[in-house]
């Protein structure tokens, strides 16, 4: 059984942080895909994906985290990847994805990159 997923938004000056908390796996993927597409970036900014929270994540919530980075390039912004779990962050340098995805400790972090232009 699929745990809930909660997923909110908010905005800082470097442009949205999605938090994402339980599970990312074939039932909840398609409400972040949704999330995603009502998710307005300008060019220059960064979208972060706070993963602090998330529990479990198989395939089809690594294909929503390209589907996020395909969004921002789209929008000519860029994407980071904050509180990445541990588990999650074996399976993201296993794929090859931890080459793709900027990764911070924090939210606040990936904002202090975007501002500094560290990444």
């Amino acid at each position: 059984m699929t745990q809930h997923l909660t997923l909110s938004t908010r905005t800082t000056a470097a442009g949205p942080v999605m938090e994402l908390a339980g599970e990312l796996d074939h039932h909840t993927a398609p409400r972040v895909r949704d999330a995603l597409a009502g998710l307005a970036l300008r060019p220059g900014q960064q979208l972060v994906v706070d993963l602090k929270g998330i529990t479990f994540c198989d395939s089809s919530g690594l294909t929503v985290l390209i589907a996020a980075r395909n969004h921002a390039l789209a929008a000519d912004a860029a994407i980071a990847l904050a509180a990445v779990p541990e588990r999650l962050s074996r399976i993201l340098g296993i794929t090859g994805l931890d080459d793709v995805f900027p990764s911070h400790p924090t939210a606040q972090d990936a904002e202090h990159a975007w501002r500094t232009g560290s990444d």
